[in-house]
């Protein structure tokens, strides 16, 4: 199962991706924007509501690099291909609709025992002016793929405040979750058909991580944001389970000084972990 090592700094471009504000209310609806309270965060969901501006969720940077839209790694299963790291950084609001042109990187392959870690860098850019919109990065894990004596790319320190959370927010996923993210984009059938999720040992599809990013990042964009997207910086973390539709979200934050740690837990486990969230200054 040979990895293509010789794809190592290859670059490829993606785009013109072009977005309505129909497609970014989709999406905030896809990661439960105004599911408990439809008055609530009615700029994201709404385009002309009393008073209220439109705006985007950041988080909606994630979908600007469409999944798979990458050269094959190897010479392997698809299945053994896991999203298990994500990070987004926002350079400023998303407008509402516009173009977006994506330039992507195979920063490296590394060795990680028995798996490999494959890293994309990704540089989302307006495609009329030019302007800096998002940067990403996107870990895939290939499973079965290390020991082939290459970097081990060691994560950054983390480890969970001893202390009980800054913030908590808690949020109910609908059964049809997973059904109204891939519209969003993500139509891997791993989320949908129950054959596909029994295959990989779950009892019925299970929802995108991405999708649970987004809930994530909803919890961040209020307790430390101020609800105002101009201030959404970094939002990283490692998909560690899988979550299944219907369940709750926990989302726990620790407020620092520079840097907010947080994880999201359901049905008693850890998520999304190894959490980081930098602001952006304004």
């Amino acid at each position: 199962m040979p990895l293509h090592h010789h794809l190592v700094g290859h670059t490829w471009a993606l785009g013109p991706l072009r977005w309505t504000f129909a497609d970014t209310a989709l999406y905030a609806l896809g990661v439960g924007a105004g599911a408990g309270d439809p008055s609530r965060e009615r700029e994201f969901t709404t385009e002309n509501s009393t008073g209220v501006t439109p705006s985007v969720l950041p988080t909606f940077a994630t979908t600007l690099v469409p999944p798979g839209e990458h050269p094959a790694l190897g010479d392997f299963d698809v299945t053994r291909l896991l999203h298990s790291h994500q990070s987004v950084t926002l350079h400023g609001p998303l407008p509402v609709e516009g173009a977006a042109v994506t330039v992507s990187r195979l920063t490296g392959l590394y060795d990680r025992g028995r798996a490999a870690l494959a890293v994309i860098d990704s540089r989302c850019t307006d495609a009329a002016t030019g302007r800096p919109l998002a940067g990403l990065r996107t870990g895939l894990t290939v499973r079965y793929a290390g020991g082939f004596g290459g970097e081990t790319a060691e994560d950054e320190p983390w480890e969970r405040p001893a202390r009980e959370p800054d913030h908590t927010a808690g949020y109910p996923t609908a059964p049809h979750q997973a059904l109204l993210y891939r519209l969003c984009g993500d139509r891997n059938p791993l989320h949908s058909d129950p054959a596909v999720a029994a295959r990989l040992g779950l009892p019925r599809p299970p929802l995108h991580g991405l999708c649970t990013f987004g809930f994530a990042g909803r919890a961040l964009l209020r307790a430390l944001c101020g609800c105002d997207p101009a201030r959404f910086g970094t939002m990283s973390a490692d998909f560690t389970a899988p979550v299944l539709p219907g369940r709750d979200l926990t989302v726990r934050i620790w407020a620092g000084a520079d840097v907010a740690l947080f994880e999201v837990r359901s049905h008693g486990r850890v998520v999304l972990g190894r959490g980081r969230f930098v602001p952006r200054p304004v």
